[in-house]
């Protein structure tokens, strides 16, 4: 799917930030020609989640579209995305669900924004969600990869043999309304990452106001020895739990992406401060750009170590939020 001969962008998670995506393009030297954002040598490879939370979803998704089907462009699977099919696609019989994606109040929240800021446009909202079956779950460019939060090969693996390109259709995806199905692990997995319940019924409140019983894990780390040393989001763990020891079987079922597997570019996570790559072979792309972070890119050419100064971003502004 990509020339691994070729220079790439890679640009974190958008989440309808479209002034700043097109303030980013611009910085990376990417014009709008013929409606569309170009580059004369190089291309843009998006991380998923561009819809939610944002003030120009709809804005966003045009740009990236088209980007895309001009060959400018390819974008990724972000577990918004699919959050979004799931709640227009019915579930199958026995699944008890009336859709994959269940019409709670907290799966409403999220994707508000999106739904309001479409509900003039409704054929737009259709082909968009057409679209969404485009965006491939992974990408292997041989010596680099890319997926929305975790690569696990041995989920990968069996995916890419039912769909080479990484494109689900809408029979896997209404699969995955049956818990513990090989596509809810897949879509879980790629999608939302690795976790690890908090111990003893413990729940915790994410700055996002979402009450949760889970905490994000690290899928790299070598030798952790506490929950602290496995923990990869914006909340950190109080700290009893964080200097909980790891049981053995807790260290065994840890997936580990090595320090010598390809270039790995991922989203999802909400880093904060300075771009940097996590390891050498490893980097997140998605620094909070919703909420009043940054819209990152990594600017990739021939090497197969990053380099921290190959990271390019733009502040998001208020008035990006505001208006």
């Amino acid at each position: 799917m990509l020339d691994p001969a070729r220079s790439y962008d890679l640009i974190g998670d958008v989440h309808g930030c479209a002034l700043t995506l097109e303030h980013l393009l611009d910085r990376l030297g990417y014009h709008k020609q013929g409606g569309v954002w170009r580059h004369p040598s190089r291309m843009a490879v998006f991380v998923g989640d561009i819809i939610d939370r944002g003030p120009r979803i709809r804005e966003a998704l045009h740009i990236v579209h088209d980007m895309v089907e001009a060959g400018q462009a390819l974008c990724i699977m972000g577990n918004h995305e699919f959050n979004a099919l799931g709640w227009s696609t019915p579930a199958p019989p026995g699944s008890g669900k009336q859709f994959v994606r269940e019409h709670t109040p907290r799966h409403a929240r999220l994707l508000h924004e999106t739904l309001t800021q479409f509900e003039d446009h409704p054929g737009d909202w259709h082909d968009f969600q057409r679209w969404f079956y485009e965006l491939p779950l992974f990408v292997d460019a041989g010596r680099f990869r890319v997926v929305h939060a975790c690569w696990d090969a041995g989920l990968i693996e069996p995916l890419r043999a039912l769909f080479p390109n990484g494109c689900i259709d809408e029979h896997f995806l209404q699969a995955s309304a049956v818990p513990d199905s090989f596509a809810c692990t897949v879509f879980d997995r790629l999608l939302r990452g690795t976790d690890m319940r908090l111990p003893d019924g413990l729940t915790m409140t994410s700055g996002d106001g979402l009450v949760r019983s889970f905490f994000r894990t690290k899928f790299w780390e070598d030798d952790p020895k506490t929950y602290g040393d496995i923990v990869f989001q914006p909340d950190a763990l109080p700290d009893p739990v964080a200097q909980k020891p790891l049981t053995s079987s807790e260290k065994n079922n840890l997936l580990r992406y090595g320090v010598d597997e390809p270039l790995l570019f991922v989203g999802h996570y909400w880093r904060s401060g300075k771009p940097a790559p996590i390891r050498p072979n490893l980097a997140c792309l998605d620094y909070s750009a919703v909420l009043y972070g940054k819209l990152v890119a990594y600017r990739l050419d021939q090497e197969t170590r990053l380099d921290p100064h190959k990271f390019v971003w733009v502040d998001v502004e208020r008035p990006e939020v505001l208006q």
